[in-house]
């Protein structure tokens, strides 16, 4: 399991054995099951989590209980609700396995500590915070400016795998669509 976490780091920065020594103990692991929670809404944010194995979402649901997912995120893929792991407040959204899952859990003070003693970790966490927003901004324009079978073909271009994994359900959801609506799309 180590070997996934200094794999994942050193995609982006190199660390030394005595650098990933220092970093390893300030994560724990996670196993989950399909359906557990992550965080729940109106709960305390103290962690980031990065997926090694499984998949899951993190969603709002309206009063009416209809769900809006936000994000899925897979194998080597950051979830949280990081407005409420940053500002220190309660969860505005849930994040929850859609399968059985392991996860590397990092708290806001051990990434805190890890950042001030290895500047290269921040650098980490600033490049993959910049991927993550130009994500966002790309999700946000596509659905702004694309109609549903659009989102669903880009969909498919951007993330092949997770068509297989997730639920229509979800991914309609996700692309904002019903899932009668998606189930007329070509879905090759």
């Amino acid at each position: 399991m180590t070997d996934f976490l200094r794999q994942h780091l050193e995609e982006l920065i190199p660390l030394s054995e005595e650098e990933f020594t220092y970093i390893r103990p300030h994560f724990s692991v996670l196993k989950k099951r399909k359906h557990q929670f992550l965080i729940q809404e109106k709960q305390p944010v103290n962690h980031i989590y990065l997926v090694e194995q499984g998949c899951v979402k993190a969603y709002h649901t309206d009063p009416e209980g209809k769900e809006y997912i936000l994000q899925f995120a897979m194998e080597h893929w950051w979830v949280s609700d990081f407005q409420a792991f940053f500002k220190r407040t309660e969860a505005t959204i849930e994040v929850d396995c859609i399968e059985d899952a392991t996860i590397w859990a990092l708290s806001y003070d051990d990434m805190e500590k890890v950042c001030a003693a290895l500047p290269k970790f921040e650098h980490f966490f600033r490049k993959k915070s910049n991927m993550g927003y130009v994500a966002l901004q790309a999700r946000i324009l596509s659905l702004l400016n694309k109609n549903a079978q659009e989102r669903y073909d880009q969909f498919a271009t951007l993330y092949p795998q997770l068509l297989q994994r997730i639920p229509k359900q979800l991914i309609a959801a996700y692309l904002g669509v019903s899932r009668e609506t998606l189930s007329r799309f070509n879905t090759r």
